[in-house]
């Protein structure tokens, strides 16, 4: 007879917080790549706030090392990731990313038929996109006429609304050249963002079934529903492929807070206290985004404070034992920055000591003197 394993919240949380270099963090000089690696990618659609995510997981890291890993030795590479957000991926894991992104299903098309590409108009963008970037660094314009040239002018066709704009109708799909490995971010020509091709990719085998044991060792236990939130793919189709992967001996189910959820075969080793200390996560940070169930991880006031309409990540959070249990923002000047954090119960003496540090830690990333406010943070989400 089978005995299922049960994990409690704490436990699960606690190795969360060990696997992705929050309970300690990574010693100085651990590769960057390789802590990117154990969140399963930071979210970069605001550079800074990746750099914190790396940065407070990182021993005596700064921004000036993300970068220098993102534009010089090129172990990090600035794509599309999870949700067709901008995410930071280590380089050397690309072909998985690549395989296993494309392989998940195209949902509907949130634009009307009259601005919404076909197929077979997608697959040409993507082609014309590698075809354009490969050995070029090209701006947003400069891409747009190489790829109208490629495909004809109704790529360009400004009909696709975005930030009170329209942009060209090919972005619609912009992210999918990310996925496929044809589009990268390049480095900054002055204010203006570039766009490159990475290495090409090999085929990597059984993409799928690596990618969703990454994905469980960093943040299960998980259901096919939690995985496909974080991935932005259809619930259908993930509780499909975990059927199948639990069927191959690649993945087990064990009960979570009396719930099925499920681990990598063999991975049920967890803590045996809860996660300690205080942490200050910044926008989108990977252990919000994806950790699950999303009212244990922000409970109480938190599920109203630091979530926005249900959302996570449009507030910094304050973590306190591997909970979010307040909110943070912090404001540049300079040489200087001030960060203002908001608890949303009391803390001990032990707890204010350590969110000092944390404050002091922001500054270092971020190459500033810190100072910390402990109040009201006044600002809306991602302000």
């Amino acid at each position: 007879m089978t005995t299922t394993v049960r994990i409690t919240w704490d436990a699960a949380s606690a190795r969360r917080a060990e696997r992705q270099f929050l309970a300690r963090p990574a010693g100085s000089g651990t590769p960057v790549a390789e802590v990117v690696g154990a969140m399963a990618g930071a979210h970069a659609q605001v550079l800074s706030a990746a750099e914190v995510s790396v940065g407070v997981r990182t021993a005596g890291l700064t921004r000036a090392d993300v970068r220098t890993a993102l534009w010089d030795d090129r172990s990090l590479i600035k794509t599309y990731g999870p949700r067709g957000t901008v995410h930071l991926l280590p380089a050397r894991e690309l072909p998985l990313w690549s395989a296993a992104l494309t392989a998940v299903p195209a949902g509907p098309s949130p634009f009307p038929p009259d601005v919404r590409l076909t197929e077979e108009q997608a697959g040409q963008v993507v082609t014309a996109i590698g075809e354009a970037l490969d050995g070029r660094c090209l701006t947003l314009d400069e891409l747009t006429e190489e790829i109208v040239a490629r495909t004809g002018p109704w790529a360009g066709d400004r009909v696709m609304p975005a930030f009170q704009d329209l942009w060209p109708r090919w972005r619609q799909v912009m992210h999918r050249a990310g996925w496929a490995g044809t589009l990268c971010f390049g480095p900054n020509r002055g204010r203006k963002a570039t766009y490159t091709r990475p290495p090409r990719a090999e085929s990597v085998a059984d993409a799928l079934g690596t990618f969703v044991r990454r994905y469980l060792h960093a943040y299960g236990p998980a259901t096919p529903q939690h995985f496909a939130k974080w991935l932005g793919a259809p619930p259908g189709w993930a509780t499909t492929l975990f059927g199948e992967l639990a069927a191959a001996g690649r993945i087990e189910e064990v009960d979570f807070e009396r719930t099925p959820a499920w681990v990598a075969a063999g991975d049920t080793d967890f803590p045996d206290g809860p996660a300690r200390g205080v942490r200050l996560l910044p926008y989108f940070d990977a252990y919000v985004i994806a950790g699950q169930p999303r009212e244990r991880l922000f409970p109480g006031e938190a599920y109203r404070r630091a979530l926005a309409g249900g959302q996570a990540g449009n507030y910094p959070v304050l973590l306190v034992d591997g909970v979010a249990a307040g909110v943070w923002h912090q404001r540049r000047r300079g040489r200087r920055t001030t960060v203002t954090v908001e608890p949303l119960g009391r803390l001990t003496a032990r707890q204010q000591r350590e969110l000092g540090e944390q404050a002091e830690r922001v500054g270092e990333v971020l190459e500033a003197t810190a100072e910390l406010v402990v109040g009201e943070v006044t600002v809306g989400p991602h302000a």
